[in-house]
């Protein structure tokens, strides 16, 4: 069930990188955050393809492990400085944390 939830999190989080926000929407906002062109693009096709990963099984353990430096990576880039709670302004590290520690889980 937690390679399911999971995998449903990241293809969400990838198909609204993708449609929602377009990935010119989305280039824009890693600009806005100082962040090059290129990560938004990388951290659109993890997300898409851990997602479908996931959500098919296929090498579950290591392609959870994938997802654990793209999510440290958005602690320290993004949500670090933020705080903890995912509550504050801008979104603190406590949801990607908590993301990380689930995909140590489904990795083991």
């Amino acid at each position: 069930m937690l390679r399911i939830s999971l995998g449903v999190l990241f293809l969400v989080h990838g198909l609204t990188k993708l449609l929602v926000f377009t990935p010119a929407g989305t280039v824009a906002y890693f600009h806005s955050l100082g962040l090059p062109a290129a990560l938004a693009y990388i951290s659109m096709t993890l997300e898409l393809g851990l997602g479908v990963s996931l959500l098919l099984g296929i090498h579950a353990r290591w392609i959870a492990l994938l997802g654990v430096p793209l999510l440290l990576g958005t602690i320290v880039s993004v949500h670090g400085a933020n705080g903890f709670g995912f509550s504050n302004p801008g979104g603190g590290w406590e949801y990607p944390a908590l993301w990380t520690v689930l995909l140590i889980v489904q990795a083991l």
